[in-house]
């Protein structure tokens, strides 16, 4: 990694891990993996119409939960180790004592990696039957899906559509702001 850009990295690596903020909406989104898990286990058997919808809830609420609890414990790692950089100075050997984590940041990318496909797996489930039978018909009481289980998925789904939607706006309001800081940074328009 080149110096520029570890020195970025660690620049903003400081900020979100000295923000409260943050931590604090980490702890509040840690809410909606842990009803997910909730739903998934009390609505089992709930689903005839696509047994996979309770196990979408299920597995993704658990390992949603697993990676938010992950960054929480990063979190709090980082803010250990900005405060003792603070205390020591910068005469350590070592300027980014986190290098030596480094491995953790492909627990992350496993983890999400997995969540993405997860999130794509759950959207095949929930809309391939869309608009089920709320009602066990009397025909074919195996044709229904309990209302309040497959509504939460898809709030749950229309929400993370929202998440991923932000993330790749913001990304490219970030990409653009730094295309055009460099741009005006040069100075194709000097004075002869």
């Amino acid at each position: 990694m080149t110096a520029g850009l570890e020195k970025a990295c660690h620049r903003c690596l400081s900020q979100v891990a000295s923000n409260a903020f943050f931590v604090f909406g980490l702890f509040a989104f840690l809410a909606l993996p842990l009803t997910m898990a909730y739903v998934g286990v009390k609505t089992i058997d709930d689903c005839p119409a696509q047994p996979m919808i309770p196990i979408y809830l299920l597995v993704g609420g658990i390992v949603g939960s697993l990676k938010v609890m992950l960054l929480l414990y990063d979190i709090t790692k980082m803010r250990s180790l900005l405060s003792k950089s603070i205390v020591i100075g910068d005469d350590d050997d070592d300027e980014y004592p986190w290098r030596q984590n480094a491995h953790k940041y492909q627990v992350h990318i496993v983890l999400s990696a997995f969540l993405f496909t997860w999130f794509i797996l759950g959207n095949y489930w929930v809309f391939s039957v869309y608009a089920p039978n709320f009602i066990p018909p009397f025909h074919r009481p195996h044709e229904y899906c309990r209302k309040s289980l497959y509504v939460f998925a898809v709030f749950v789904l229309a929400l993370s559509h929202s998440v991923l939607a932000l993330l790749l706006c913001c990304s490219f309001c970030s990409f653009c702001i730094q295309l055009c800081t460099r741009t005006s940074a040069r100075d194709d328009y000097g004075e002869d």
